[in-house]
């Protein structure tokens, strides 16, 4: 959909997405599913023909795809497939052996977790747990008080004799909720919203456009939807009515699967099973990325900047490079100005030196004034229009010069792209920040036939794909710091918000979308802390720093310096010392990254994710877990107050060490110098010494924190293999043994109110005296 805000000059974009079209009044289009009969059933499902209310018939199967998982696939022909799958699959169905039970009228397909339950004559279809509990149940369509069709059932509208769209509706319980759809700048519970699954240049992170989308969604009442299109597909969240969810699917057929729960955990890891799991990144990019900002840049200026940031100690690992490391007016054909870096590969070598990875920003668009477009156009390397000639498209919205956008739909395109790419990657270069590529025209045509429409979504997996394999080959590391996805996008790590206003509004808004898309199956995610456009005031850099600081993966970048030596003392202070707590929680970071990717649960997990069956944690959005132990509320006012919600159990303040017990909302204020965080009584949080960089080697001399010295355990995850860690306290005396690799240094005690200290701890059965932690709320005990 265009942007139309009112009252100000409508806003179009190349890229904008086609609308549906519309049905005349009083026109008969509507083929709606009345009854079926059952052709064939094998040990995954069934295959049936439907009748329609317009007399016609449909074909439909519903399947097995996995323990927990029921696929429905509706088509005129029973051998269709999405328009995407000219590109690349997006979801890989698993053989699962079904229990199939086919009597008069009814048709069940157990899949474990959940069931399908059909009635033939009249059509209806809904979906079961184990125990027989209902999950879902399509609703035949809602009708207002005059009779017309609100909300279009199970089937497919068909506008001037052409298919328009495939659709099913759920009926939907006033009080259920709904979570997803990628990463959302909207309201946590989409609930009253109509997502489009449209990936857009989102101009911020301040709307409804989003530069990810992921049509999945998670419920409250224990299961997940998916649809399998790369086509925009439209998901109506009770808008139209209250009482509705409708998804309406302008491809070849409806082709979705119900992931069974009960947890958003067990349902995104059902979803990783069907797509991808989450690539790990290397630990490495953990640590802070610090960007040259979108501004000129130069070899003597990356040299400065770090060595300041050395010599002030800012912990940092990665330097990137944004765009003006090329020639201007010739992005982005991924060449080196000599001008501006006459010895780029002396630069890297001495970056490397001082423990920096580098990242070259880039998109996949080649702009005309660059010496290789004139070459890439006449070898076919571009998309084209429907005349064959090559689309010059404004993928910069007038701001820079229009480009050709590289067809990666063609082999020998592919080829080339990554012949580029390769040669940097070997001088040095460690990663690439993958920007755009949400651009792909409508009207434009690729190299394998499809539209600008068929490709616009799935274009992005091909792009992320191309610069996440050459980098496995030369790096040894699939990571990208990519700004779009779609569905399956997981396996493309890291993903950051965009480019949002360096606002605390903004900053909210980019909170909401990183849990969303959390939720959506992406844990590797960040943001530009400061915000991107503008500058921050001091405060903001500090509370936007502490943000980032607690992500799964944080980035400094904006239109100006986000350098903290660019701004007053005391909020150069205030920010390093978040940096400097997110270096000395590493391994516990990096074991909660692990985890994700193992299982896809996000890292920063709305806390819904851990407490599903408490309403207000579907409700809380501006609050999260980092991991299981940790949860933080950025401060995003300048107020230095706001209200958290402590999920059940008992929460220690980090900074005063007071006890609250959850299930309820608290008013917390906090100066500048400390973000709101708390920790779950009773955790064990390893702790690393004071560092300036992560590196890749496994993590030494770690402290074991705990937060109430009782009975606990926790698992520390490595690139040398797993250490559990147990804690287990009797009387006087806790003891702490760990399993595995991990060398532990000590012991530390957590100041927590009206905690009992021991008298006596043990480690490894050797007698120890508790440590104190600089800088870190710890006692003697």
């Amino acid at each position: 959909m265009p942007y139309r805000p009112p009252l100000v000059p409508h806003e179009t974009f190349v890229a904008d997405p086609p609308e549906l079209p519309v049905r005349a009044p009083g026109e008969h289009g509507l083929s709606a599913l009345t009854r079926a009969e059952v052709l064939s059933a094998d040990g995954q499902g069934v295959t049936l023909k439907a009748g329609t209310s317009d007399g016609g018939s449909l074909a439909v199967r519903i399947t097995a795809a996995g323990e927990g998982v029921i696929r429905v696939r509706l088509s005129e022909d029973p051998t269709a497939r999405g328009r995407a799958a000219r590109a690349l699959p997006l979801v890989h169905p698993q053989p699962y052996r079904a229990d199939v039970r086919v009597e008069t009228d009814r048709v069940r397909v157990d899949a474990g977790a959940v069931v399908a339950e059909l009635c033939l004559d009249p059509w209806h279809l809904r979906f079961v747990d184990s125990t027989g509990a209902e999950l879902v149940s399509q609703s035949r369509g809602e009708q207002d008080i005059s009779g017309r069709l609100r909300t279009l059932p199970f089937g497919r509208s068909l506008v001037d004799g052409t298919v328009a769209a495939y659709h099913e509706s759920f009926i939907t319980p006033g009080d259920e909720q709904f979570v997803g759809l990628g990463e959302k700048f909207t309201p946590l519970d989409k609930r009253g919203q109509r997502a489009l699954m449209w990936n857009f240049d989102a101009f911020g992170s301040e709307s409804d456009r989003s530069h990810k989308n992921v049509p999945l969604y998670l419920s409250s009442r224990g299961y997940g939807v998916l649809v399998d299109s790369g086509m925009p597909v439209e998901f109506d969240i009770c808008q139209s009515t209250h009482s509705c969810v409708q998804i309406l699917v302008p491809d070849d057929l409806i082709d979705y699967y119900v992931l069974a729960g009960p947890t958003p955990v067990e349902i995104l890891d059902r979803y990783d099973r069907l797509t991808s799991r989450p690539a790990l990144p290397p630990k490495w990019a953990f640590g802070t990325w610090i960007s040259s900002g979108f501004f000129r840049d130069s070899q003597p200026r990356v040299l400065e900047r770090a060595q300041q940031i050395r010599d002030r100690g800012i912990p940092c690992d990665v330097l990137h490079l944004d765009c003006y490391w090329q020639v201007a007016g010739a992005w982005s054909d991924l060449r080196w100005d000599a001008e501006q870096f006459p010895d780029p590969t002396g630069m890297l070598a001495s970056l490397a030196e001082q423990g920096f990875k580098v990242s070259l920003w880039m998109n996949p668009y080649v702009m005309t004034g660059s010496p290789l477009f004139a070459d890439a156009a006449e070898a076919g390397y571009f998309l084209r229009r429907t005349d064959g000639s090559v689309y010059v498209a404004d993928t910069w919205h007038g701001s820079h010069p229009a480009g050709g956008i590289v067809d990666f739909t063609n082999p020998a395109a592919v080829d080339w792209f990554a012949s580029l790419l390769r040669p940097l990657l070997e001088q040095g270069v460690s990663v690439f920040k993958t920007d755009f590529a949400e651009g792909v025209p409508a009207d434009s045509v690729a190299y394998n036939g499809m539209t600008g429409v068929e490709l616009h979504n799935v274009y992005t997996l091909l792009f992320n794909d191309v610069v996440s394999a050459v980098t496995q080959q030369v790096a040894g590391h699939a990571t990208v710091w990519a700004r779009s996805s779609y569905l399956g996008g997981q396996r493309h790590s890291a993903q950051w918000s965009g480019d949002g206003n360096s606002t605390y509004p903004a900053m909210a808004s980019t909170l909401r979308g990183g849990l969303s898309h959390g939720l959506s199956g992406v844990p590797f995610w960040s943001h530009d802390t400061g915000g991107f456009h503008g500058t921050p005031s001091p405060d903001l850099y500090v509370r936007w720093a502490q943000f980032g600081a607690l992500s799964p993966l944080i980035r400094f970048h904006g239109t100006t310096s986000r350098l903290p030596w660019d701004f007053p003392a005391d909020a150069e202070r205030d920010a390093v010392d978040a940096l400097r707590l997110r270096y000395r929680l590493m391994a516990y970071l990096y074991s909660a990254a692990v985890v994700a990717a193992r299982t896809g649960a996000p890292m920063m997990r709305a806390l819904l994710v851990d407490s599903p069956d408490d309403p207000a944690a579907w409700t809380a959005e501006l609050e999260y877990r980092l991991g299981p132990d940790l949860l933080v509320a950025p401060m995003t006012n300048p107020e230095g107050r706001r209200h958290v919600y402590l999920p059940a159990g008992d929460w220690v303040d980090f900074w005063t060490g007071e006890v609250h017990t959850g299930g309820r909302h608290l008013l917390v204020r906090r100066p500048l110098h400390q973000v709101p965080l708390f920790v779950r009584f009773g955790a064990l949080i390893p702790v690393l010494p004071p560092a300036d960089r992560v590196g890749d080697a496994p993590f030494s001399d770690v402290t074991v924190l705990s937060w109430g010295a009782s009975d606990a355990s926790t698992v520390v995850y490595d690139v040398d293999g797993d250490t559990t860690i147990r804690a287990s306290r009797s009387g006087n005396e806790f003891r702490v043994e760990a399993d595995g690799p991990l060398s532990i240094s000590g012991i530390a005690l957590a100041r927590v109110d009206g905690a009992r200290l021991p008298d006596r701890l043990l480690l490894s059965g050797a007698e120890t005296v508790p440590v104190l932690l600089d800088g870190l709320p710890t006692v003697r005990g």
